[in-house]
């Protein structure tokens, strides 16, 4: 998923910067992105203003923990499906997302948004026209990422405040089910139909 959200984020001309603990694999996603790719230092602020928290829901907080204050006044945003290795479930806590329980964890000044967990990588790179859902408090902040969305090509569509980040998860978990069982395929995406 990183590889794919960096690759249409280079593509639509926006500076890239991977950052991961594992330096070399970092630095082997930035040669392959080419398009002025950077690498950063895994714990230093960021250079960007958005910071895309592509990792595993289990691996989460300790990413937030290490960063701490770096990330400080920046818009995270957190692609987390938090689901149970077996699939039965969510796995935060009850009225709690995965994007809500990172946000406990982060200085003050960040703002967390929901996005990208409803797109499988493999489909987002294909480059097509997606619909993006997005969930965050701050107005300013959901403009800001409703642009950077529509800028890789998405089309942005608010879903409300953060505490709909539960809702998107439960979706990306039906997404998984659905590829498991009923559409017999990975290569889907949801898509609203208005008018």
């Amino acid at each position: 998923m990183a590889a794919a959200i960096a690759g249409r984020v280079a593509r639509a001309g926006h500076v890239v910067e991977v950052i991961g603990r594992d330096t070399t694999k970092a630095e082997a996603l930035a040669d392959k992105l080419a398009f002025g790719a950077i690498t950063g230092v895994y714990g230093a602020v960021p250079t960007g203003d958005i910071v895309i928290l592509a990792v595993p829901y289990s691996g989460a907080a300790t990413v937030v923990a290490d960063y701490g204050e770096a990330l400080d006044r920046k818009v995270i945003i957190d692609i987390t499906n938090p689901v149970a290795p077996d699939l039965s479930g969510l796995v935060t806590p009850r009225g709690s997302s995965g994007a809500q329980e990172t946000a406990k964890r982060l200085p003050a000044g960040a703002h967390v948004v929901k996005a990208f967990n409803t797109i499988f990588g493999h489909v987002l790179a294909k480059g097509r026209r997606l619909d993006a859902f997005f969930a965050a408090d701050d107005v300013k902040v959901k403009e800001r990422v409703s642009t950077f969305l529509e800028s890789l090509g998405l089309r942005p569509l608010d879903v409300g405040g953060l505490q709909m980040a539960q809702s998107l998860e439960a979706v990306g978990l039906m997404m998984i089910g659905l590829a498991k069982n009923g559409a017999g395929t990975w290569d889907f995406a949801i898509k609203i139909d208005i008018g």
